[in-house]
């Protein structure tokens, strides 16, 4: 009795573990490089929650954190003043397309996604007192899309995303605009998923 009932815990995990199709949740996460338009390097996290609309269609909601250092154009600056912008978050509604065969552990997917960006504070490296007014300079808000390419095999992915965030606008504290920040940025990605199953036999097993 013990063991049957040790079997039935076993296959039941098992279903659990390997049941995925269409109606199912899953959750992702994902660490990665930024690189800015125009010159520069960051970091990125995602994370996004997904449902299964179908066996190879997945609708979700990515919330993202990016920190960039990178170059900005100022106006009226000399150039021995260097930009460096903070963190940036985005909320953005997705959807991803998976190329997945059966019997096979190994998706190919393309996505797509629209949503907010809220752009950080840029901090300003001042070398001459008479620009220190300038030292928190505000970026602003902007809608934008995200197109994206991958793999996942199993419960892990690799994936490249570009951000079509448009540039913002610096502002003084008199509300004059002084300069230009790019924003735009190209994402690195490796990630992993809980939820919902991996890849396998039929699809999504």
């Amino acid at each position: 009795m013990k063991r049957l009932f040790i079997l039935v815990i076993f296959f039941a995990t098992v279903q659990v573990a390997f049941a995925q199709r269409a109606d199912s949740f899953r959750f992702q996460m994902d660490l990665g490089a930024a690189a800015p338009g125009g010159g520069g390097i960051g970091a990125l996290v995602n994370l996004e929650p997904q449902i299964l609309v179908k066996d190879n269609l997945a609708l979700g909601m990515r919330f993202a954190a990016v920190g960039m250092a990178k170059d900005v154009t100022y106006y009226e600056i000399p150039d021995d003043y260097d930009g460096e912008l903070g963190a940036n978050f985005s909320f953005s509604a997705t959807a991803n397309y998976y190329f997945n065969r059966e019997n096979s552990r190994v998706a190919p997917y393309v996505g797509a996604g629209f949503g907010y960006y809220v752009l950080s504070n840029l901090d300003v490296d001042s070398r001459d007192s008479d620009w220190e007014q300038l030292d928190e300079l505000k970026a602003s808000f902007a809608w934008a899309p995200m197109v994206r390419a991958g793999v996942e095999v199993g419960k892990f992915r690799a994936g490249l995303e570009y951000n079509f965030v448009p540039n913002s606008d610096l502002q003084n504290f008199d509300g004059d605009i002084v300069g230009e920040a790019t924003n735009r940025y190209f994402g690195f990605t490796l990630g992993y998923f809980i939820g919902g199953g991996r890849w396998g036999r039929k699809g999504w097993n």
